[in-house]
């Protein structure tokens, strides 16, 4: 179970089948950031034990997607370069509990939820891409953005109380399905 609290819309789809190259370049920056945050959490929180294997793990099989796409992207003669973010990452981040230990758990929480709306998303794009390239790419990663958002929730609840930190998965949720009703027609997995 991916505890989201809305599903994507159909207009998302459109654009994002519309726009295959752009999403390609953010799905590129999506894993790269994706990394980069959990290498991040384990620089920050070296204490929290029980978090930095999975959070080693987790980098290095992001940092193996990164370079899956990256590949993809030369193949199809797309240049990898900066691309303006969907202001959804920042946008959720931004519940996150200025307060320890909260501050981790909502941290963690935010990274689960971005894991489960990737995972909601590549497989909208596996049933119903005509490229069976991408197709095929998106369904091979499905399993991987579930056990990601799993693995950040049970982290959270090494941390904290499950019940607490289920209340606080279902507000969250809540925000990040706000987010995304709210969020500019751009052409990005997170928009």
């Amino acid at each position: 179970m991916l505890n989201l609290e809305s599903d994507t819309t159909q207009a998302w789809l459109s654009r994002a089948l519309g726009g295959m190259d752009e999403i390609l370049l953010d799905h590129a920056h999506c894993e790269k950031k994706a990394a980069s945050t959990a290498l991040g959490l384990i620089f920050r929180y070296p204490k929290q034990h029980h978090m930095l294997r999975t959070l080693s793990e987790l980098a290095r099989e992001e940092l193996e997607h990164f370079e899956i796409v990256l590949g993809l992207l030369k193949r199809r003669g797309i240049a990898y370069d900066k691309q303006k973010p969907s202001p959804y990452a920042s946008q959720l981040l931004s519940c996150v509990n200025k307060q320890e230990p909260q501050r981790l758990v909502d941290t963690l929480l935010c990274c689960s939820l971005i894991e489960a709306r990737s995972c909601e998303r590549m497989q909208l794009l596996a049933e119903n891409l005509e490229d069976q390239e991408l197709a095929q790419l998106y369904q091979s990663l499905l399993a991987s953005e579930a056990r990601h958002h799993t693995s950040y929730v049970s982290m959270a609840i090494h941390v904290m109380d499950e019940a607490k930190v289920r209340t606080r998965l279902k507000e969250i949720a809540l925000y990040e399905a706000k987010i995304l009703e709210e969020a500019p027609p751009m052409v990005r997995m997170h928009t």
